[in-house]
């Protein structure tokens, strides 16, 4: 290193304006040291308070058809489908034994009287249908409606109720752990109370192991201490910074909780990928002999214009799903754009301050001899040599790997995404295999006006594949034939009535959207709004498939704009957004072949359904794209500058490769393994998003940018940088 001391650099006042805020963080290095301490505890009291705020959410599609009924049935009707279900087994007997009979409506009773209930009937109040009764006679089911948010009824409602009816509270006389029955709570509300934990529980372990993982691997790379514990000290930084930020837009927006999960994640990946650009920058400036303020003023002017670029283009791709009318996938988006920003601050404002002052700890003892012709110059030259044979076994290769996406099919989430063993996953497992219909997810069917010939109407709908029975005010029906009376207090009113079709367990095992799909394609004597849980999902799901190519499009265009502002190049925004949609294709064909086919399954302990719910991976789309972004846009910097330097784009490939090879191989490895440790989890939506994430990284870090980057760039030539041509920075 020159002998240049701090003092000497003194103060700069020319040059890019990058460089000179490097100047300027070198000056004042103690002072930024100092705000970003006390940033940093102030932000540490604000994430705190955050945290507790995150709210719960449910995938609704408000103002759908489904929501439109579901507010129709609670208004008009003092009804709507069953939030919670109460599994109740016989101890001895059957549910019908006179004893148990009595027990049973008793418990019902108490039900309905607790707090935060509006509604509960059972096998015994509803005049014992075989719908809510199994086929061996031993158990039966009580359905409680618990209106409100996710938070109120998550949170407040079934935590006091639950354990108060299953007995592991305290029990009530009857029905409880001191009763006739074994009582166990399942149904949607309790699914997702019970996924929650879970899911926190899961990316925590996953912290717990990725930090030393993370330290080793950045310490083999770096080769210090010091340079290997600052990078995680940044990530841990951004996630402060982030949810800090959240604190402040909880104050006008519901953020999910999930939502602190992929900052837990993003902010730890993106703090160490954007503090290894800075520091290998600051490393190779002194390695060009610059005295260290030279070397972090180069830094900050090279690696962190870079940065810049690279959080933009994440944040962009994140910020396209406010185009999405969810609350839950929005939360992503503030959480996503929250935590690029802290890793921002960190990467180009404090990391230069802790250069300025312990620069000599971030360097290698002993320096290796930079080779400009190493290995990665040398597979460049060689894919260059012949780019078709190297760039198009590259392609069929990833064409391969993202095959099984053409199989993809979008259902909905259930029980299945928690493990086996727990608790809401097995009471309706007993309900699927025991019970011949699944009356909790029963498909709501309201009238607009004045209704006629309800029993034809419910006729046709019962003769329908996939429904075990339709309930209404003219009578029950299944399979075309009457089979019980109506209940016109029930169903029906002064403005209209509603039907209760109740569909086979077995429908409900594959696709539910299809059954709803039947139901509305069923006409009607009178005008309907279709509702109930499986609509709801059906709702939910088309409104994310409607929107996704307006989310693509976005998401390309933004991020397209951006590429084509650093570059001044048409061709080379053109060729990164053809080469992150390989990406993502390998992590669709990924995921569609573990998680929907059911590859894999034994190993990681999950239970496939067919299908996959829309929602994580849409996320993912967004997600992977931002951070395929972010290496295309470390590497292409890398490029441009060569080809800025000697106007020659094979050795500027061959150059920029080499430079920018080992940081992303590596960077792109930590990444990688931060996500695929929550292949682990319990959660099956956590273990999607750590398979399928950590398969575009590690796919992209290294098949896409070691031998499609070369071999498409060297095809085009010249065209690279149509139509600015060579850039007009001066050689240094």
């Amino acid at each position: 290193m020159k002998t240049e001391t701090m003092a000497q650099a003194g103060p700069r006042s020319t040059g890019p304006p990058l460089r000179r805020l490097g100047f300027l963080l070198v000056r004042r290095r103690r002072l930024v040291l100092s705000l970003a301490l006390v940033a940093f505890v102030i932000a540490g009291a604000l994430a705190a308070g955050a945290v507790p705020r995150l709210s719960l959410s449910r995938f609704d599609a408000p103002g759908s058809e489904s929501d439109r009924a579901q507010a129709e049935l609670a208004e008009r009707f003092r009804t709507g489908s069953p939030d919670l279900v109460f599994l109740l087994t016989a101890k001895t007997g059957t549910v019908d034994d006179p004893a148990n009979a009595a027990a049973g409506q008793e418990l019902t009773a108490r039900v309905a009287r607790s707090g935060g209930v509006a509604e509960a009937a059972s096998y015994w109040s509803r005049g014992r249908p075989a719908t809510l009764r199994s086929a061996d006679g031993r158990q039966a089911l009580i359905l409680v409606r618990v209106p409100g948010d996710a938070d109120h009824v998550r949170t407040r409602v079934l935590p006091e109720l639950v354990p108060r009816i299953t007995g592991d509270g305290e029990p009530f006389e009857v029905g409880g752990g001191n009763g006739p029955f074994q009582v166990r709570a399942g149904g949607g509300e309790e699914v997702f109370r019970q996924t929650v934990p879970l899911a926190r529980q899961d990316f925590v372990r996953a912290e717990l192991v990725i930090f030393p993982l993370a330290f080793v691997l950045l310490w083999l790379y770096l080769r210090r201490a010091l340079a290997a514990l600052v990078p995680i000290l940044a990530g841990v930084f951004a996630m402060v910074i982030g949810l800090a930020l959240l604190r402040g837009v909880l104050i006008f927006a519901d953020i999910s909780t999930f939502a602190l999960n992929l900052t837990l994640a993003m902010g730890l990946g993106l703090g160490i990928d954007y503090c290894l650009f800075v520091i290998s920058r600051f490393r190779e400036e002194v390695r060009r002999g610059a005295g260290r303020a030279e070397a972090v003023a180069g830094a900050v002017e090279h690696a962190g214009r870079t940065v810049i670029f690279s959080g933009l283009t994440v944040a962009a791709s994140l910020a396209v799903l406010f185009a999405l009318p969810f609350g839950f996938l929005r939360s992503f988006a503030y959480a996503g754009i929250a935590v690029v920003a802290g890793g921002l601050v960190v990467a180009v404002l404090v990391l230069p301050a802790v250069l300025a002052s312990a620069g000599g700890g971030m360097l290698p003892r002993r320096e290796r001899a930079e080779r400009p012709d190493g290995f990665w110059h040398g597979l460049a030259t060689r894919v260059m040599r012949r780019p078709l044979i190297f760039g198009g076994a590259a392609t069929v290769l990833l064409l391969v790997l993202a095959s099984p996406f053409l199989s993809l099919r979008f259902g909905a989430a259930d029980d299945r995404i928690l493990p086996a063993e727990a608790p809401a996953r097995q009471v309706q497992e007993v309900i699927r295999q025991g019970f011949p219909a699944e009356e909790t997810d029963a498909i709501q069917i309201v009238s607009r006006g004045a209704a006629t010939d309800v029993a034809g109407y419910a006729v046709r709908l019962s003769r329908l594949p996939g429904v075990a029975q339709v309930d209404s005010a003219a009578g029950s029906f299944t399979g075309g034939a009457r089979t019980g009376d109506g209940d016109p207090v029930r169903f029906a009113g002064s403005a209209g009535t509603w039907l209760s079709v109740v569909p086979s367990a077995a429908s409900l095992s594959g696709d539910p959207v299809e059954l709803v799909e039947a139901v509305r394609a069923v006409d009607a004597p009178f005008e309907v709004l279709v509702g109930g849980y499986p609509a709801e999902l059906a709702d939910y799901r088309a409104s994310v498939v409607d929107r996704l190519p307006l989310v693509i499009a976005l998401m390309l265009g933004v991020t397209f704009v951006l590429l084509l502002f650093m570059t001044r190049s048409l061709i080379l925004p053109l060729k990164a957004t053809v080469l992150n949609v390989l990406s993502l294709g390998v992590m669709f064909g990924a995921i569609v072949w573990v998680f929907q086919q059911g590859h894999l399954s034994g190993l990681l302990g999950f239970t496939p359904t067919g299908t996959l719910d829309a929602s994580i991976p849409v996320l993912m789309l967004c997600v992977a794209y931002g951070l395929s972004m972010d290496y295309e846009v470390f590497l292409l910097s890398r490029i441009k500058e060569e080809y800025d330097r000697t106007g020659d784009t094979n050795e500027a490939v061959a150059a920029g490769l080499q430079r920018g090879a080992p940081l992303i191989t590596a960077a792109g490895g930590i990444l990688a393994l931060s996500f695929a440790a929550y292949a682990t989890a319990q959660v099956a939506f956590v273990q999607m998003l750590g398979v399928g994430m950590a398969a575009a990284v590690l796919v992209d870090a290294t098949v896409i940018r070691a031998v499609l980057v070369p071999s498409l760039m060297r095809l085009a030539g010249p065209l690279n940088w149509w139509p600015r041509g060579r850039g007009s920075t001066p050689a240094r």
